[in-house]
């Protein structure tokens, strides 16, 4: 199995590449441009095609609808075709249902980004549609989080609840961080091959498979991506790649207590892996939405307030801010990976290290801001 999660990393590259540069001409002629986007949005709009996402979108569901279609259709066929598929035959079969709500959520925000990308959608509607696509994945598959150690019941409620926050809280965050060109892509990039890593260990091929091919169709768009951008990938892929990160994310199993040699480790708060892979951009929502609601701002109106942009006015160049992003977000990730293996001392120095990461990414921010608020408020004059 580890050959074919392999091969669909790279399948996922040769699809997304060349796709991408198509869209990239194709956009070009046909004025799928970047937009100012909702109205009070802080945006320098680039006269650069914005539907990247489609590359990226297709290069993942594409092959994952292939895969259900042929499983629906030909299930006797699957292991004739590839022998290795056996032992798993079963369980695929038992998953397809899950697995059609998650294409078919990703879809729907996928959509709904493209549609945002034209005509820009409010900030409510969108947050709306999006809690509604997120509470319709939990309730009709098993994208759970902490399903195995909270139970029935009650138990079961918070973890609706805690799931439902987790896909809305990541979606915007990648969408927040898709701010600079190569960012989003990056970190995503990032994102989807440490949990590749972290469920090839434990076994779960399925996730790994859909991780893979999402790790290569990013790297496909980055092609066109890296600064200087050629394309975007927009709402519509920045809402698609959120989605799937923590759809597929919820579905990994990160501890095991009950099994002492489970690859990821039994210690609880393994389960925090995906706060440290996510770390970056789930530190860059919070600390915009805070700082835009304590002026009175809408949270979901853009603005310049991002890490990537106070790097920028630190005196990095662009293509130096988003490297250095991409860097932190390689050191919290790894971290994590092995974070149920650690014992409790080591746990906690990972989580010194990311606290001490968040308070020095906190005082250059906090330190750009009170020089901007400065620049703006007039110098009282003094008589000689």
């Amino acid at each position: 199995m580890l050959g074919i999660v392999l091969g669909l990393l790279l399948i996922g590259f040769a699809v997304s590449a060349p796709l991408t540069g198509i869209l990239t001409r194709l956009g070009a002629r046909v004025g799928a441009l970047d937009t100012p986007g909702a109205r009070g949005h802080e945006k320098v709009v680039r006269p650069i095609p914005n539907i990247g996402g489609v590359a990226i979108f297709w290069s993942v569901i594409g092959p994952i609808a292939l895969a259900l279609g042929v499983l629906w259709l030909f299930p006797e066929r699957v292991v004739e075709w590839a022998p290795v598929f056996e032992p798993h035959l079963m369980r695929a079969q038992e998953s397809q249902d899950d697995w059609l709500v998650i294409v078919l959520g990703s879809l729907l925000l996928h959509v709904m980004g493209l549609y945002d990308d034209r005509r820009a959608l409010g900030a409510w509607p969108k947050l709306f549609l999006q809690v509604g696509v997120a509470l319709g994945t939990v309730l009709f598959s098993d994208v759970r989080l902490l399903a195995s150690c909270l139970g029935g019941g009650g138990g079961e409620l918070l973890s609706i609840a805690l799931t439902v926050a987790w896909i809305v809280v990541v979606v915007n965050a990648v969408n927040f961080i898709d701010n600079m060109d190569g960012l989003a892509g990056g970190v995503a990039l990032i994102a989807a091959l440490c949990f590749m890593v972290a469920t090839i260990l434990n076994g779960q091929w399925f996730i790994a498979s859909a991780l893979a091919l999402l790790a290569g169709s990013l790297a496909g768009f980055l092609v066109w991506n890296i600064p200087p951008a050629s394309i975007f990938m927009g709402d519509g892929g920045s809402l698609f790649v959120g989605y799937i990160l923590a759809c597929l994310s919820a579905r990994t199993t990160f501890v095991d207590a009950a099994h002492p040699d489970y690859a990821l480790g039994t210690a609880w708060y393994g389960f925090l892996m995906p706060l440290l892979v996510l770390a970056i951009p789930l530190y860059d929502g919070v600390y915009v939405t805070v700082w835009r609601v304590r002026r009175g701002k809408s949270p979901f109106v853009g603005g310049h307030e991002h890490i990537s942009h106070r790097l920028v006015q630190l005196g990095l160049s662009k293509r130096r801010a988003v490297a250095v992003l991409w860097l932190l977000t390689a050191v919290t990730a790894m971290s994590g990976i092995g974070l149920g293996l650690m014992r409790p001392w080591q746990a906690a120095l990972v989580g010194l290290q990311l606290f001490g990461i968040f308070l020095v990414m906190l005082v250059l921010e906090t330190s750009v801001a009170r020089i901007e608020n400065g620049a703006s408020t007039p110098r009282e004059e003094h008589p000689r």
